[in-house]
């Protein structure tokens, strides 16, 4: 067991080795679990981004990474969805907004430009944190999540393809713009002017010329009870056709939204990150 805290923009921060966790005061916490191979090399990092509603524990206890990732010799860090404890008011009114609801943005608009900067802290913070305390490879370096974390995945791979060799997501909200959770987390944390929002829309980014350098990998259960409203797969896959971005998205019959979704091709994703890293 290997506990970290240090101060942030977010106030205090906790990492725990082995996917374990414990609450810091002021509430952020990520979880990095990693591989024999890690004793004696550095190791290639895969950064897993949750989805609403969750923690860090979601991903370690329900995903059965742990086992292909020792395999192949991944590190892997499983970040929080949100500050905890910012005492904005409003923050745990509702499910899809403020605690739990990042959505993997920098938040500009206030309340909650000053504590919700999920953006620069997958991206820059923690990544910081992790290489000081951690053996890994920060050259190499890839992105996952599902549903509100595989947007964050999409945008964040797609904004940093020289800081991450690799993208894959479940059930991703493709799309925020054309989404109602993403319209109401955009309009929250952006603003109205919906210009704004083309930054953080994985859609909107691959139109405006934005690329993976390696092919990106989406699998979707094709009896996701969010499919129709929320994801929006099949325009991302229009417009990665359109802009000759290489994606491989495949729909799975039976499955739905859940974990054990995750868990049944959760190998392929790791296995697919680890060819790329």
């Amino acid at each position: 067991m290997k506990t970290i805290s240090e101060q942030s923009c977010f106030g205090g921060l906790q990492g725990i080795y082995e996917h374990a966790s414990t609450e810091t005061q002021t509430g952020m916490r990520f979880a990095v679990f990693q591989p024999p191979a890690a004793r004696k090399t550095k190791t290639p990092v895969l950064w897993y981004l949750s989805g609403l509603t969750c923690t860090e524990e979601n991903f370690t206890v329900k995903a059965g990474a742990q086992r292909r990732a020792a395999e192949l010799g991944l590190t892997i860090v499983a970040p929080d969805t949100s500050p905890r404890g910012a005492n904005i008011n409003g923050e745990d009114d509702s499910y899809d907004l403020g605690t739990g609801a990042g959505f993997y943005v920098d938040a500009s608009e206030p309340p909650w430009n000053k504590n919700y900067r999920m953006q620069s802290y997958i991206t820059q913070e923690l990544p910081e944190l992790i290489e000081r305390h951690f053996s890994v490879d920060m050259a190499r370096q890839g992105i996952t999540g599902h549903s509100m974390g595989g947007h964050g995945a999409l945008t964040l791979g797609l904004k940093n393809p020289q800081q991450y060799r690799s993208i894959s997501a479940f059930s991703p909200i493709c799309s925020p713009i054309h989404s109602p959770w993403g319209q109401k987390a955009l309009t929250a944390y952006v603003g109205k002017e919906q210009d704004k929002w083309q930054e953080y829309d994985a859609n909107a980014l691959i139109n405006t010329g934005h690329r993976s350098q390696n092919a990106i990998l989406i699998d979707q259960g094709a009896n996701d009870e969010f499919l129709a409203d929320q994801l929006n797969p099949s325009l991302f896959q229009q417009s990665c056709l359109a802009a000759e971005q290489a994606l491989t998205l495949r729909f799975h019959a039976g499955y739905d939204h859940s974990y054990y979704f995750i868990a049944s091709f959760m190998d392929d994703h790791l296995e697919h990150h680890a060819r790329l890293l």
